[in-house]
């Protein structure tokens, strides 16, 4: 338990800040299962709708730090190569 002020003080900025990173991290991980069960479906249209919405979503997640750029950059990547294969 914190006991100074600069302590408990902190405790509340950590907790308020978890709170936005798990918003964010629930966000990407909606969006990226929109762009995967569109592919599933088989649906093209759909796809390239979500991943549309789905990319910028990753990039802003890597550059508020909730997921690493690399990470994010490595998923991108991988539903656009998904995405290809479908359209071809």
């Amino acid at each position: 338990m914190a006991n100074t002020s600069s302590a408990k003080k902190a405790t509340r900025k950590i907790a308020r800040r978890t709170a936005i990173n798990k918003n964010r991290r629930s966000r990407v991980r909606t969006y990226v299962r929109q762009v995967e069960e569109a592919l599933a479906s088989g649906d093209k249209a759909a796809a390239q709708a979500a991943f549309k919405v789905a990319e910028p979503e990753l990039m802003r997640a890597a550059t508020k730090g909730v997921i690493h750029k690399n990470t994010a950059s490595r998923k991108v990547s991988r539903l656009a190569q998904r995405l290809k294969v479908l359209s071809a």
